[in-house]
């Protein structure tokens, strides 16, 4: 009996501590779920309400806007187009090769573009957007929405294009704008800020020096989607910034002209005001169209403006480095004047060659010009004569000269990064860069714009407006921020030569003319007058040799005389050259081979510098035919076209310019 009291007891305790330890594990159970709950409402809340939110809302980040470039006048260089893409998320698609299977009927793609859809997603993480089609038809971007529904992970997407209405005209001006590399997200904040899927980004010329201002500001847009990720409504969009516009001061219509000239051709032209350094045009041959490269280039197209042995990727106007063969000799006798080398009525005798230490050195023309004045030697391009004004001077002297017009140094660094520098030598030049001593011989061949010496056709553009501006200190300029005024400068450089001539008119000591030309303080009037820097030490020699560049295009014998203008109003004052590609032999000299039964690529360059009109002149030019030959019978002729279209259009300018009331 006890035994089985106390079996039931042990029974009932065992029941107990069973019931006991469910209804703890109940209670654990209840706990933990009330407290996952308390979790999940309370503590969490935001958090699932983030998750839930980011099931049912999608957020697009909108392509910034890029600012646009205007001409002078206000006509669009540069401009956005609306564009319809199509972008897809791996991650977020079921079956990749499906999916793409059923793009191609749908967008009709090509089997080439299908294999390099393969080869960006093995490129890429999963989570990385492919562009599948940077620019869809309206009626395709159409028919991909109603199948939204089908298409997992797939995104249609407006965006924002560069387009270039005046296509290969402004190639070299603007440059191009491509897809954002790696790299360029790697380096530039600005970038990786507003980065999106097809990015593009200046690579060259202002779209690439530009950039920061340009790019403008990324914007959102929020859609409420249902399971299948299809857009049921747009709940938000904030838009985003516009990059700055910017208003260079290239004048559409010369550019345009400047490029046809350069048709079939490949060269430079380049237009500058002499006053403010505002340039005009800056064209460079063959160009292609930059719209090319918006979407990205095809290999085939990119191989044939890549191999083309033109080289129509080189900026010719900046990045282009030439002899500037006879262009060099108004700079040459100028620097004679100013160091008191010569007087300009030295004389020399031109008898078709020149001997020193057993080498010849011969002029252009065979028989020679027989005796020669500074401006005849000018006049006629005398090869000799300006070899011995060059062994007078020295090359160190001529340097000095050289330096103080432009040559040797970046005139438009900040906004092309392209740009190269001509080469200026001297003594020290030489035993620097190549190791070796000057000779003689060196010196001669520099003086006729040979040899050793380059420059861009910029630079000899800028050498061309400073002394038809009277000898002064410009800066060139191509973007317009409205800080010039032509007025105070003309005023101010007017002032200065008045006072000076003066000084010369009164018969004062040559010693204190100089110090005055050069004291600014004295002469250029008010504190807040620009500061002008004079490049001479006496005016009367700058207007010496722009006098004989006068005589070079209006006068018989001068070697532009075939290119002349009988009406004063389009009247100019320039200088040809020929710059020798590969050292003439004596077996070529003799037989006097035609430039047409030359090689190309042996054929000399053609150049011509001149400033308009020769009254009163305003601009300046410098034109370059690569392997053209002969700068009086090509380059010229070229300027001649394209000097009456910027003097018909200058009363146009300064209307523009007037009513924008341009101040400094």
């Amino acid at each position: 009996m006890l035994n089985r009291d106390t079996s039931a007891i042990n029974k009932n305790k065992l029941i107990t501590r069973r019931m006991f330890i469910l209804s703890a594990a109940k209670l654990v159970v209840f706990a933990g779920i009330f407290g996952r709950l308390f979790s999940l409402q309370i503590s969490e809340n935001k958090k699932y309400s983030f998750l839930s939110d980011k099931n049912r809302l999608r957020e697009w980040k909108l392509p910034p806007k890029r600012g646009i470039f205007e001409d002078y006048f206000g006509n669009i260089i540069a401009d956005n187009n609306q564009v319809f893409q199509l972008h897809v998320i791996p991650e977020e698609v079921n079956d990749f090769n499906y999916l793409i299977v059923r793009l191609k009927n749908i967008i009709k793609l090509e089997n080439k573009e299908i294999r390099k859809i393969y080869n960006k997603k093995k490129k890429q993480l999963p989570w990385q957007t492919i562009i599948i089609s940077e620019n869809l038809s309206w009626e395709e971007f159409s028919k991909l929405n109603l199948f939204l529904h089908e298409l997992s992970g797939v995104k249609p997407v407006f965006s924002v294009a560069r387009k270039y209405p005046l296509e290969k005209n402004f190639t070299h001006v603007l440059g191009y704008v491509a897809e954002a590399s790696a790299k360029d997200i790697q380096n530039f904040p600005f970038i990786k800020e507003n980065y999106v899927p097809g990015l593009r980004v200046g690579k060259t010329g202002l779209e690439k020096s530009l950039e920061e201002e340009l790019i403008g500001g990324a914007g959102i847009q929020r859609y409420e989607v249902n399971a299948h990720g299809k857009r049921i409504k747009q709940i938000d969009r904030l838009e985003g910034t516009q990059g700055k516009n910017f208003r260079t001061t290239i004048d559409k219509d010369v550019q345009i002209y400047a490029q046809k000239l350069l048709e079939g051709k490949s060269g430079s032209i380049n237009v500058m005001d002499i006053y403010t350094g505002d340039i005009i045009a800056m064209a460079s041959s063959p160009s292609f169209d930059p719209n090319q490269f918006v979407h990205g280039i095809n290999i085939k197209e990119w191989k044939k403006i890549n191999d083309d042995p033109m080289k129509p990727l080189i900026n010719k106007s900046i990045s282009g480095l030439y002899s500037p063969g006879s262009t060099i000799k108004p700079l040459v006798a100028l620097s004679a004047l100013e160091n008191n080398v010569i007087s300009p009525k030295f004389l020399y005798k031109c008898e078709g060659d020149m001997e020193l230490y057993g080498q010849k050195y011969h002029c252009w023309k065979k028989k020679g010009h027989g005796y020669m004045s500074l401006r005849n030697a000018i006049k006629q391009s005398c090869d000799v004569y300006f070899y011995e004004v060059a062994r007078r001077l020295g090359v160190d002297r001529l340097s000095v000269t050289a330096k103080k017009y432009g040559f040797g140094q970046k005139l438009l660094g900040n906004y092309f990064l392209e740009e190269k520098v001509g080469v200026v030598p001297s003594t020290k030049w030489k035993l620097k860069n190549i190791g070796r001593g000057w000779v003689l011989g060196e010196t001669l061949i520099t003086g006729i714009g040979q040899g050793y010496i380059q420059s861009t056709p910029m630079e000899l553009c800028l050498m061309m407006a400073q002394m038809a501006n009277g000898g002064f200190k410009i800066k060139p300029r191509i973007i317009d921020d409205n800080t010039i005024s032509y007025e105070e400068i003309k005023s101010n450089i007017d002032l200065q030569l008045n006072k000076i001539e003066s000084e010369l008119a009164n018969n004062k000591e040559e010693k204190k003319i100089e110090e005055q030309a050069n004291d600014k303080e004295s002469l250029l009037g008010s504190p807040e007058s620009p500061q002008l820097t004079s490049l001479f030490r006496n005016p009367e020699n700058v207007k010496f040799v722009n006098e004989a560049m006068y005589a070079v295009s209006n006068e018989i014998m001068g070697t532009a005389y075939a290119s002349r203008y009988e009406k004063k109003k389009y009247q100019y004052a320039g200088k040809t050259g020929t710059s020798q590609v590969k050292k003439i032999t004596e077996e070529q000299r003799e037989l006097e081979i035609d430039t047409k039964d030359i090689p190309y690529e042996e054929r000399d360059h053609a150049l011509f510098v001149a400033f308009a009109p020769y009254k009163n002149p305003r601009y300046a030019t410098s034109i370059l035919i690569e392997h053209g030959g002969s700068g009086g019978k090509v380059a010229a002729p070229i300027a001649k076209k394209l000097i009456k279209l910027i003097i018909d259009r200058h009363q146009l300018r300064e209307k523009i310019r007037k009513e924008r009331k341009v101040i400094i």
